[in-house]
């Protein structure tokens, strides 16, 4: 069974940047898809960004131009850029993963693995 790792969640004032890291372990497989999730407090969760193996992105509209999602398969992780941070960007962050193909990047119901979070806090 493999293991999601979050890090690099932190706090911080908008218009800042943070970097989040998701460390894969025990994901081998040629065709996967991995992506990046928030959930605010009363919210439902809700898709950030996601790459596939074949370097397919996709973007949530509300972060589109200030996040940015890579893959490392060197190292397996997983990374999300985030620039100009917003105070609504303020949520508990996981990472996600599947093997195989992804039809609806954006859709949690697509992954069947996750990580334990890590909290990003802007203030204003």
């Amino acid at each position: 069974q493999g293991q999601l790792v979050e890090s690099g969640g932190g706090s911080v004032q908008a218009g800042g940047s943070l970097r989040l890291s998701c460390a894969a372990s025990g994901y081998t497989y040629s065709r996967y898809c991995m992506g990046w999730f928030r959930q605010a407090p009363g919210k439902e969760r809700e898709g950030v960004a996601a790459i596939t193996s074949a370097g397919l992105q996709s973007y949530a509209d509300s972060v589109k131009g200030r996040f940015t999602i890579s893959h490392d398969s060197a190292v397996n992780t997983l990374y999300l850029q985030m620039n100009s941070l917003k105070p609504e960007d303020t949520a508990m962050y996981y990472c996600a993963a599947r093997s195989g193909y992804c039809y609806f990047l954006l859709s949690r119901h697509e992954y069947n693995a996750w990580g334990q979070g890590t909290q990003v806090t802007v203030s204003s």
